[in-house]
């Protein structure tokens, strides 16, 4: 049977809900703002099918470190806010931390924005964070993907995907497997929660009936971007040696703590008592009544990165870290009472 004439109308992609055109001028804005994070060793940027990069020079036995994750549910908080600026360092940091942890720097990054229709304002904003946090990690970001994909996504939703690839000397790399019993946990302060936990906050704000768009205050402690290492941690492992670290993530510091032990006969303790419950952390467990077990498990509480170092070489790092402005208390050490996992005590001052 021959169409209708309402069904004779040719259709355009556009028609379909995708604008090829106005995704080329997106895809043009980041290579232009890329270029401000980028590296000697980058061959091909954005723009190809495919970024290249040479390996840097002075490696022996150069081994390539992987990482990727993305910002969670943080991403409804900052749409209803319209607060999208930092997403971007998010982004970087989550992977870029990663890769830190094996005692690699960060080399390249790799980003991929999903939406149902493509904001130009929107994407513009969180690539140039993006491309902020890769200058500041020293990573360059050598490429990425913008897709729109109608009816996918409700109006307004989109989402984020990082990648990172880090490089490390094979005789540096950060495994645990020097870690000994009487050894010391220094915990680098978090920003906030980063980007985990988000789905708990959310539920904390819709059952307080706190619409967090009229509320720049506790907007700015929630969506505060997560905090990059890389300096920090590179300038500490030229001056001690660094056992093991852990980012605190997804799983807050009972699971992630545990990761930096290559031994299964190692447990260590932490020392609530060692560092003060943030602001923000503070008004969630007050206002979610959560308890300290459900705190531990779901965010950082107030510390984003944990190293493992000798005991001796305990004051030297923290004089390192407070020329850099940050306190970095010790906040436990390694023992074989509790094999495997974290055992807490006391409370937060």
């Amino acid at each position: 049977m021959p169409d209708s004439p309402a069904n004779s109308t040719r259709l355009t992609y556009k028609d379909a809900g995708v604008d090829v055109e106005a995704g080329q001028q997106i895809v043009e804005s980041v290579r232009v703002i890329a270029q401000s994070a980028s590296r000697p060793e980058v061959l091909s940027g954005i723009g190809g099918f495919a970024g290249l990069c040479e390996l840097p020079k002075g490696y022996t036995q150069p081994v390539l470190v992987t990482a990727t994750d993305g910002v969670g549910t943080k991403l409804k908080l900052a749409a209803a806010c319209n607060l999208h600026s930092g997403l971007g360092q998010d982004l970087v940091a989550m992977s870029v931390n990663d890769v830190l942890v094996t005692g690699a720097s960060p080399l390249l990054f790799l980003d991929y924005v999903s939406a149902g229709q493509l904001d130009r304002r929107t994407i513009t904003s969180i690539v140039e964070g993006i491309a902020e946090a890769c200058a500041f990690s020293g990573c360059a970001l050598v490429g990425g993907e913008t897709a729109e994909m109608p009816g996918l996504y409700q109006p307004g939703d989109y989402d984020l995907a990082g990648f990172c690839l880090g490089v490390v000397e094979k005789s540096q790399i950060i495994h645990g497997q020097d870690i000994a019993a009487g050894d010391r946990l220094i915990g680098l302060p978090s920003t906030g929660p980063h980007a985990n936990g988000f789905s708990l906050i959310r539920m904390i704000l819709q059952r307080k009936g706190i619409d967090l768009a009229q509320d720049s205050k506790l907007a700015a402690q929630l969506l505060a971007p997560t905090a990059i290492y890389s300096r920090n941690i590179e300038n500490l492992m030229q001056h001690v040696s660094i056992l093991g670290m852990a980012h605190i993530t997804g799983g807050g510091l009972t699971e992630n703590l545990p990761r930096m032990l290559a031994s299964k006969d190692l447990g260590m303790t932490v020392s609530l008592e060692n560092w003060s419950l943030p602001t923000i952390f503070r008004w969630l467990q007050e206002q979610g009544r959560l308890t300290d077990e459900e705190m531990l498990k779901t965010f950082n509480c107030g510390i984003g990165m944990v190293i493992c170092i000798s005991p001796k070489e305990v004051n030297k790092a923290q004089d390192l870290l407070q020329k850099c402005g940050v306190q970095a208390p010790v906040i436990g050490q390694i023992g074989t009472s509790n094999p495997g996992r974290v055992l807490f005590s006391g409370r937060w001052s």
